[in-house]
């Protein structure tokens, strides 16, 4: 029996912080050759060092937000809203056409002082679609990942069980960023449509929040009646 293929190489830009770290584990846990970004180069290798004593034999290397971006294809982007534009300026000059950047910003009112269970108003419509116009020309942004819980990524030893909702504009890269998520065990991505639909799910972070403050928990979401294959080819 042919072994299954290794998800595609990952730079995970903001790795160093909650969401992209419990990615980065998870990731590499699969098979996947992972590139940790940071602002600072010294947190981004002291990063890939706690990602490699978590999953032994993995190959996680940690470099600077902009040698990480241009290293590979794929990209996530994982930073605060507060930071979003700033960091996409700064990869600006770096991003390649062809390069696809899967975005979890969410515009969270906590970004300005605010509440974390308020969103913000993007003029763009959402922060992934803000992001697609800072990004340079032939360079895709999706959006997805932001009802899973970072905490839950980080413990290798919780066994996940939830869909990823996945918006973007071609339905040839969403099921490319697909793979790459689903490489995590107990994970599932749902092609919510296109780009625009961002505003949607990146509201369903808020919701979490306040569902999990009160309930105490880190529930995530499970969409129920789809059928069995979700990426089949169309």
């Amino acid at each position: 029996m042919l072994a299954a293929p290794l998800p595609e190489p990952v730079s995970i830009i903001g790795a160093s912080g909650a969401l992209g770290f419990g990615l980065a584990v998870r990731l590499a846990r699969a098979g996947c050759a992972v590139t940790i970004g940071s602002r600072d180069a010294e947190r981004a290798e002291q990063a890939s060092v706690r990602a490699r004593e978590l999953v032994a034999g993995s190959v996680v290397c940690g470099l600077p937000n902009l040698i990480a971006a241009a290293r590979n294809e794929l990209v996530i982007l994982c930073v605060p809203f507060r930071s979003q534009s700033e960091t996409l300026n700064n990869l600006r000059d770096v991003l390649q056409p062809g390069q696809l950047v899967i975005d979890a910003t969410v515009p969270l009112a906590a970004a300005v002082g605010g509440k974390a269970t308020r969103i913000l108003g993007v003029p763009q419509g959402s922060a992934a679609q803000q992001a697609q116009e800072m990004v340079p020309d032939g360079v895709t942004v999706l959006s997805a990942l932001h009802t899973v819980s970072a905490a839950l990524l980080r413990d290798l030893d919780h066994e996940l069980g939830e869909d990823v909702l996945l918006c973007g504009d071609r339905r040839s890269d969403k099921r490319r960023a697909a793979a790459l998520i689903e490489s995590i065990d107990g994970l599932r991505c749902v092609d919510c449509g296109r780009l625009e639909m961002a505003r949607v799910t990146e509201s369903m972070t808020a919701l979490m929040i306040s569902v999990n403050a009160r309930y105490k928990t880190r529930a995530g979401v499970k969409l129920t009646g789809l059928p069995a294959d979700l990426w089949a080819a169309s």
